[in-house]
């Protein structure tokens, strides 16, 4: 597994940098939807938390995604968990989400309703301002995101610092 860390983290950092609007480059959808499961590689959860069974991903709103946020999460496996995709419209069946992307005119509304539950929240800049404890935006035409590890501790959630360093920014407060 040490021996796959390097590698994994080069995949990252050519995510990072691909232009999202170049001819022929992957979409920065497409980026995000392939960003959603690796996360789970470099979070933890509380050990009463989502700790068997698939890890489940939930979509909570508007669903930019479609069919390759499910692609995305059919390649990966954490830990031999792999992963299941859940389409939610509110946050009142959430319990068994350990990722949840928030998006759509709705996101204060549910990131409120979420609470402090163990959850990996993560929002896009292109559809709101409320942020989640990741949240996407486009720099120069790359997909990149902050953290707000405040907010991941107080849900319990342990960041890597392996992830930490990729981002543009991080909130400790």
């Amino acid at each position: 597994m040490r021996h796959r860390l390097p590698l994994l983290l080069c995949l990252i950092a050519a995510f990072l940098l691909l232009p999202a609007a170049a001819p022929g480059a992957i979409s920065d959808t497409a980026v995000k939807a392939a960003f959603l499961p690796r996360f789970a590689r470099y979070v933890t959860w509380p050990a009463s938390a989502h700790s068997s069974g698939p890890i489940v991903i939930c979509v909570i709103g508007d669903d930019p995604f479609g069919r390759m946020l499910n692609e995305a999460a059919a390649s990966q496996q954490v830990d031999g968990r792999s992963f299941v995709v859940k389409r939610l419209t509110s946050a009142s069946a959430a319990s068994d989400c350990a990722i949840a992307f928030v998006d759509g005119g709705r996101t204060e509304e549910i990131l409120a309703a979420l609470g402090r539950q163990p959850i990996l929240t993560v929002t896009d800049a292109r559809s709101s301002g409320q942020r989640g404890v990741i949240h996407f935006t486009v720099v120069g035409g790359r997909v990149r995101f902050f953290i707000d590890n405040a907010q991941a501790q107080a849900r319990g959630l342990t960041i890597s610092s392996r992830l930490l360093a990729l981002a543009i920014g991080v909130n400790q407060k």
